[in-house]
């Protein structure tokens, strides 16, 4: 029943919600006559707090609308390529109204982002994907929350999510696609391109994995201790729960986003509480420009999914407390996951010095099982006082990671180019219409 009360109390918090919203805009109408009284600015500041608190958020919109390209404004239209039941493939076109622009963007190269299914939405990559379209053809994953999928759609698991990987790589190409996860999603996409080496598929150019749990074992973390600390029958009479009524994929098995977000919070709650009380003084000073960078973070951040309880179960028993990934003891649908199969697939592991959700080595694992990946296609980084989102946002993921990603990108695309003589599927047409867009 805890979904169920959980939704009783929005239900019961959104009049108080809208009171309080209400109220702080009239307490802070420049001209009005509440505003003149004195405390109307800590009482506005403070009604703004509670409001935030309280209200429910939504999936953010990526709003990546044009990118910067040595300084001309290219326009970025977002397509859905594939839709699945759990996911959509998400690709950010870019436009350009000069023959000689349009070449050099067809030349990029494609990427695929996997960004992760653990709580959040894939916009929490947005600065990821901006970051990425100066120099390639970006994919994304956009996975759907679980409570909006009807139980009809049947269940999702972890050999889904490695099928769904599977699909968008030959959908988008092999050949030149190079594939960017993001944590949680190192796990099934090492074991996509693994079963797809084996089956004597075409694999991807180069592999770059960032902050992900292939070997928990190696330094865990206070997230790791908690997945091997109890036993699977914990995680799932205590955290799965059925989706209420009112979504429609009322009844499905599921873990709460709410509770993933509970969980987030607890792991450094003394800063998530000065960050507030320092957004109710931003707001009491007027400093606007920090009051706006507070909600920009807590947007993304309190905006949730669930997921389905047959993955997420999955992923705790599989990758954090039996490891049979880096045990060489996984199947997939039958078949066993064998890393050392990769060939010709260039390999790039990232991680960060102070990420405290991936520990060190867990990563860089990858290494001691891609045994077939040439030792000369082979690179390790790891960034010197960078937490687990700064590896992949922030200002060290642009100045200091992305260069670094984008050279290695580079690298094995000019590779594969020298390697064959065959035309590609992107060259341009040298009679495209002016606002022909770059894959």
């Amino acid at each position: 029943m805890l979904y169920q009360m959980h939704e009783l109390g929005r239900a019961w918090m959104a009049p108080m919600t809208y009171w309080a919203e209400a109220s702080a805009k009239m307490f802070g109408a420049h001209g009005g006559w509440l505003s003149s009284l004195p405390g109307a600015a800590q009482a506005a500041a403070g009604y703004e707090l509670m409001y935030r608190i309280g209200k429910d958020y939504e999936k953010p919109e990526f709003g990546i609308h044009s990118i910067d390209i040595d300084g001309a404004a290219y326009p970025v239209v977002e397509r859905e390529m594939l839709r699945k039941p759990f996911c959509r493939l998400l690709r950010f076109k870019r436009y350009a109204d000069d023959a000689g622009n349009l070449r050099d963007l067809k030349d990029d190269p494609p990427v695929l982002v996997v960004a992760p299914l653990s709580g959040h939405h894939a916009t929490l990559l947005r600065d990821t994907v901006r970051t990425l379209l100066r120099d390639h053809k970006v994919y994304i994953t956009d996975w759907v929350d679980a409570r909006m999928v009807p139980t009809g759609d049947g269940e999702f698991s972890l050999d889904d999510y490695v099928a769904y990987i599977e699909e968008f790589i030959r959908h988008i190409g092999a050949k030149s696609l190079h594939v960017i996860s993001v944590c949680q999603p190192t796990v099934p996409v090492l074991a996509a391109v693994s079963l797809m080496a084996a089956r004597g598929e075409d694999t991807p150019r180069s592999l770059v994995m960032m902050g992900g749990p292939i070997d928990t074992r190696q330094n865990p973390t206070k997230v790791n201790d908690l997945a091997t600390d109890k036993p699977l029958s914990w995680f799932e009479n205590n955290l799965i729960h059925h989706v209420p009524v009112n979504y429609p994929g009322h009844g499905r098995r599921v873990y709460p986003g709410f509770l993933q977000h509970a969980g987030f919070v607890a792991m450094n709650p003394e800063r998530h509480f000065t960050s507030h009380w320092d957004y109710y003084q931003d707001l009491v000073k007027g400093d606007l420009d920090d009051a706006a960078a507070h909600r920009r973070f807590y947007d993304e951040y309190n905006a949730v999914l669930d997921m389905p309880a047959e993955y997420y179960l999955q992923t705790v028993r599989i990758v954090f407390q039996e490891h049979l990934l880096p045990r060489g003891l996984w199947d997939v649908r039958g078949e066993r996951v064998d890393p050392s199969r990769i060939h010709g697939t260039a390999l790039l592991t990232i991680e960060g010095e102070l990420d405290d959700i991936s520990g060190q080595g867990q990563t860089r694992a990858a290494h001691t099982l891609c045994t077939g990946v040439a030792e000369a296609d082979r690179e390790h980084l790891t960034v010197k006082g960078a937490g687990h989102y700064g590896i992949f946002s922030g200002r060290r993921w642009r100045t200091e990671v992305y260069p670094q990603v984008r050279d290695f990108i580079a690298r094995h695309a000019i590779a594969t180019e020298a390697a064959t003589d065959a035309p590609t599927t992107d060259a341009p047409a040298t009679d495209a219409p002016a606002s022909t867009s770059s894959p």
